[in-house]
């Protein structure tokens, strides 16, 4: 039986769930890097980073190739990148949004002659 496409889109989105992921994912958006230099700009085990990567490929979302002893990671496609964008996009809305009603809130209601527990009568 055929997974439906919003369970297959939820597991997709569940496997990017996880901050070491997206972070190892916006790394890999500038170029191919050797784990090494994943270590060195994340901090993280090396042990942990090569689950995280673990799922990433097995996911077919990074690609891996072998330098001699030097391993290299990339992202599989452009598309990986994109939807990058597009969540930073989504989230500079959100707390955009959020920062206007935070403003909001901060700003002094006009006292209607109502008396509560904070006018000090």
């Amino acid at each position: 039986m055929q997974v439906p496409l919003y369970q297959a889109k939820a597991e997709f989105f569940r496997m990017l769930g996880h901050p070491v992921r997206i972070r190892v994912l916006e790394l890999l958006q500038s170029g191919p890097m050797p784990v090494r230099e994943l270590l060195a700009e994340i901090d993280i085990e090396p042990s942990n980073l090569s689950q995280q990567l673990a799922v990433l490929r097995r996911s077919g979302i990074v690609i891996s190739t072998r330098d001699g002893a030097t391993v290299n990671y990339a992202l599989a496609g452009g598309d990986v990148a994109d939807l990058l964008r597009a969540a930073r996009r989504i989230l500079t809305e959100l707390l955009a949004g959020q920062s206007e009603l935070l403003a909001e809130l901060r700003q002094v209601e006009p006292h209607a002659g109502r008396t509560g527990p904070s006018s000090g009568r």
